[in-house]
């Protein structure tokens, strides 16, 4: 995904920044303090979803009901974490049971511990991560897997250029009726009554940039998708984990799949 010039200035979605009635409740909050938070923005913009970006402690209000935690430099993102005073509002929300996204840096920050290193952040999803464990920038690298772990009867297939259950296409440029409803609904299903857990997405297209690998899966956590015998994907109740990179892509799936929990 190509990123609009306009985004490296945007704060917040144009419903959240006109004070609209709709985006007093359900707005998604991205941090913002390092990474790639702008493609995460321009992805919720495709999907009509209201967002605002999170740089300091005072831009955590009672509108957001998710956050986001994207890729970038997962020390650096802890540090200023704690300097911008974000940690304790989002740890606070991730203990509430409410839904988080977090991808590459972010599944970092997310992990009970990290295998080669010290640090713990929000400790909580239930995986040992390794940092960096596809090496340095030039072993980056992209693949295609299936992200989801239900099978059988029970599966609800997603196919590329399909749209999880109760979305409208990205084209409308806006979400309503089903698919509004599907953006803020509390109960973990889409709109048409879905449960998330049971929706599969086929051939999801991975992108990985240093990214890390999940070293021991907790009982707590589902394994989502795996590459090569490494998982890459968990989930958790209502969070979500990639070490992989969907904001840099043009397939809304994964996106849409988060603002169903």
């Amino acid at each position: 995904m190509v990123v609009a010039v306009e985004y490296i200035a945007k704060e917040k979605s144009a419903d959240v920044a006109s004070g609209a009635e709709s985006a007093r409740h359900g707005v998604t909050g991205i941090l913002a303090v390092q990474g790639a938070f702008a493609e995460h923005a321009a992805m919720l913009d495709g999907l009509g979803a209201p967002w605002k970006l999170l740089r300091a402690a005072e831009d955590f209000d009672d509108s957001i009901d998710r956050v986001i935690l994207p890729g970038g430099e997962s020390t650096t993102q802890g540090k200023l974490l704690r300097a911008t005073g974000l940690f304790e509002p989002i740890a606070a929300h991730i203990a509430a049971g409410k839904p988080v996204f977090g991808t590459c840096a972010g599944m970092i920050l997310l992990a009970r511990r990290l295998e080669n290193d010290p640090n713990v952040y929000f400790g909580a999803l239930d995986a040992v991560v390794r940092r960096n464990a596809y090496g340095r920038q030039l072993g980056s690298f992209a693949a295609t897997a299936d992200f989801g772990s239900a099978a059988g009867d029970s599966a609800v297939v997603v196919a590329p250029g399909e749209h999880v259950p109760g979305f409208a296409a990205p084209s409308s440029k806006a979400v309503s009726g089903a698919a509004a409803d599907s953006v803020r609904n509390p109960d973990g299903h889409t709109a048409v009554g879905v449960p998330s857990a049971d929706v599969v997405l086929k051939d999801f297209p991975l992108v990985f940039i240093r990214g890390p690998f999940v070293a021991e899966v907790g009982s707590a956590v589902t394994v989502a998708t795996s590459v090569d015998g490494n998982v890459v994907g968990l989930r958790q109740g209502n969070i979500l984990a990639t070490a992989f990179h969907p904001e840099l892509t043009d397939d809304t799936r994964i996106h849409e799949l988060f603002l169903s929990l």
